[in-house]
């Protein structure tokens, strides 16, 4: 062999992406110096795969053999990971990623200038971990459903996921976004909390500030959804645990922004700051004041605020609710990904979570969606005060 190929070689083999598969929380946690280089190198960044919030979330509720983060290395640099997990259900094998319903914008990770086709090869790869998939909060595009086989995983919408554009400034937006009516009526729902006493609107941005106003906002939250059906488990104890233990490891990113009267905490709009986008998280109220709007005002207040900060872009995630179709230019939907079946039972699983998620698409639109949520209020009231 020539001095010449014998060099073209060993470069191609020093070139070659090194795949692997951790399934080992500590080797996980020594991916962290290069991880978030990666989650901000996304179209759509996600706080929801940063680093610190995974190895959160996989503590608080992962299982001891259930770890697959697939990660493509070139020369000792990160290129690509894709963090998921297997879980048991119902005797069955299901993968799924990390952070499950709290993985909005999931998809394969990509460093800057990355070969796609390490993208490709990590999502190639863990196709075959469980007997089959159920991967919640994929965007439109993704690499993963890129690499799939045709027709092996159904793109199912879940959260039609609103965009709000900032560009021009928040002052110009809200302008262009609200007529003079709306702008008013802003202007006497802020008057009203006034005359109920000192109005005052706080954002916490450090650890110092954001732990009480998390606990606030836990009982906003749990004010706000007693007796209505609410599948976030934000305010639930283990949900408690994971968002004080959250709050630290991604410490830069959070912010929660108080509305006060007289010192109380009457509304909050729990958000995320990750480089020019903001994201919202939770939203909350007490109900006393809900003739007054305080949401609605949590909300036009952390949107300026983030503004402030440089945010250039708002992701509402989640649905199409009122307050957020007065605002947002467009959607950019959210999917869950369901099947790459490797068992028959897999199939029959996957077919029927398809069928199950369809159902609840179909529901959505109709009144039965009103009188689970609001019209059994009194009966799930009575039943609390029973069981308590």
């Amino acid at each position: 062999m020539s001095a010449v190929a014998g060099g073209a070689a060993a470069r191609g083999a020093r070139d070659a992406l090194a795949l692997e598969t951790i399934t080992d929380a500590d080797a996980f946690a020594a991916l962290a110096p290069q991880w978030d280089a990666l989650v901000l190198a996304m179209p759509r960044p996600s706080p929801f795969l940063l680093h610190g919030w995974l190895t959160t979330w996989w503590s608080h509720h992962g299982d001891a053999d259930g770890l697959r983060v697939h990660v493509a290395r070139r020369d000792g640099r990160l290129e690509a990971a894709l963090p998921l997990c297997v879980r048991r259900r119902a005797g069955l094998r299901v993968t799924s990623f990390l952070g499950h319903g709290a993985s909005a914008l999931a998809d394969v990770l990509l460093a800057d200038g990355a070969d796609p086709l390490a993208a490709r090869a990590l999502a190639a790869r863990a196709l075959d971990d469980g007997d089959y998939a159920d991967l919640f909060g994929l965007p439109g595009g993704s690499c993963v459903a890129a690499a799939a086989r045709p027709a092996a995983l159904a793109l199912v919408p879940r959260a039609e996921a609103p965009v709000l554009d900032l560009e021009p400034g928040w002052p110009e937006v809200y302008r262009a976004k609200t007529s003079a009516k709306r702008r008013s009526l802003h202007r006497r729902r802020r008057r009203q909390l006034a005359e109920l006493g000192d109005l005052s609107v706080e954002v916490a941005c450090t650890r110092e500030a954001l732990e009480p106003a998390l606990e606030e906002a836990f009982e906003l939250h749990e004010l706000r959804w007693r007796d209505r059906p609410e599948a976030s488990r934000f305010a639930t104890p283990a949900g408690r645990a994971f968002h004080r233990e959250a709050l630290r490891a991604i410490a830069g990113v959070p912010r929660i922004l108080t509305v006060r009267i007289d010192g109380r905490a009457v509304a909050c709009n729990y958000f995320f700051l990750l480089g020019d986008c903001m994201y919202f998280h939770e939203l909350a109220f007490d109900p006393e004041f809900a003739r007054f709007s305080p949401g609605q005002i949590a909300t036009l207040d952390a949107i300026e605020a983030a503004a402030r900060e440089g945010a250039r872009r708002v992701e509402f995630l989640g649905g199409a609710e009122r307050y957020k179709l007065e605002l947002a230019d467009r959607f950019e939907p959210l999917y869950e990904g369901v099947g790459l079946a490797r068992t028959l039972r897999g199939r029959a699983a996957a077919s029927a979570r398809i069928a199950v998620l369809d159902l609840r698409r179909t529901l959505k639109g109709t009144p039965a969606r009103r009188v689970y949520y609001d019209h059994l209020a009194p009966a799930r009231r009575a039943l609390r005060r029973l069981r308590s």
